[in-house]
């Protein structure tokens, strides 16, 4: 089994190509796995699993659940609304509460960006960030990357267009990263409001026009208006950026072109995308929406030979 370079997945800018790459031939392996008529094998069976969610989340936690329990661990749920963090307890205790119980791993979604980071320097468990703040979210990334791969064959030299809440998402962030390790073009696309200022260091083209970042990219990541994440409007409202912003048949049928349509979820549909685009041939949504269980064991898997081979060196 070929190891990873980290002991933690705490964002995309801490992995190597070698590791992205290591993943997914390992999620390969792990898509087999799931299209036999017994989809278990018994790989982390000494092993438990935490999943600690401080913010409200239904397809990565399901998605992350279904992958611990394909790969045969142990797994605890926990959820910050029915738990004693309302009665003032702190990130670490309530951690440190949890590992005297045994832990091994802790899959934890926060939202303060560095959360993971924080936990990881304080206990002895291996940390996957499912998600901190509006830092980053590497399984989404990977899982994203990883569908390109499977429909266009490859991702080094593609151009990738991200459209949408550019300020307030952590799947932007980790996309870019993951994308141009990978060896590909990265634009993004949205309302100057709802685009960093400084992003451009980051080695991103930027536009403001939809139709022309749909002309330059060979695949589209349509992200959603975070409107929870906003303390103030961004944008008049959302007819208008739908009108200025939204991805439609009409606009797609007029590109003379074929654009790979992608989006992490969840849809506000008629908002940022249209029906008839979301479930066209051109769309990989559900795709993605599969191979994240993929994914999301072969991280577990990974991080857990690498915690085993820490373990036997002490």
């Amino acid at each position: 089994m070929s190891a990873l370079s980290v002991k933690h997945l705490l964002g995309i800018k801490y992995l190597q190509p070698e590791d992205i790459q290591t993943l997914f031939e390992t999620a390969d392996n792990f898509k087999e796995v799931l299209s036999r008529p017994i989809k278990k094998v018994p790989s982390l069976r000494d092993i438990t699993i935490a999943n600690l969610f401080f913010e409200n989340s239904t397809r990565t936690r399901i998605s992350f659940e279904l992958a611990e329990k394909r790969l045969s661990a142990d797994v605890v749920n926990f959820s910050a609304s029915s738990s004693s963090v309302k009665k003032g307890e702190t990130l670490i205790d309530t951690v440190n509460n949890i590992l005297a119980m045994k832990v091994d791993m802790v899959v934890m979604r926060h939202p303060s960006p560095g959360a993971p980071v924080f936990l990881s320097r304080h206990i002895d468990a291996t940390i996957v960030n499912a998600g901190d703040g509006t830092h980053e979210h590497p399984t989404q990334a990977l899982l994203d990357a990883y569908s390109i791969r499977e429909r266009v064959g490859r991702i080094k030299g593609l151009k990738v267009a991200i459209f949408g809440d550019i300020m307030h998402s952590r799947v932007a962030l980790s996309n870019i990263f993951c994308l141009q390790k990978l060896g590909a073009e990265v634009m993004v696309c949205g309302p100057p409001t709802l685009i960093p200022k400084d992003i451009h260091l980051l080695g991103v083209e930027v536009s403001y026009n939809v139709r022309e970042a749909l002309h330059w990219c060979d695949v589209a990541n349509v992200l959603r208006i975070q409107l929870e994440r906003q303390d103030i409007k961004y944008f008049a409202s959302l007819r208008e950026y739908s009108m200025y912003f939204g991805i439609n048949r009409q606009l797609l049928d007029s590109l003379k072109k074929e654009v790979v349509i992608m989006h992490p979820g969840p849809i506000n549909r008629g908002v940022e995308i249209t029906s008839d685009v979301a479930d066209s041939k051109q769309s990989i949504i559900l795709q993605q929406v599969e191979n994240g269980v993929a994914i999301r064991m072969a991280v577990l898997y990974l991080l857990a030979g690498r915690r085993t081979a820490d373990v036997k060196a002490v």
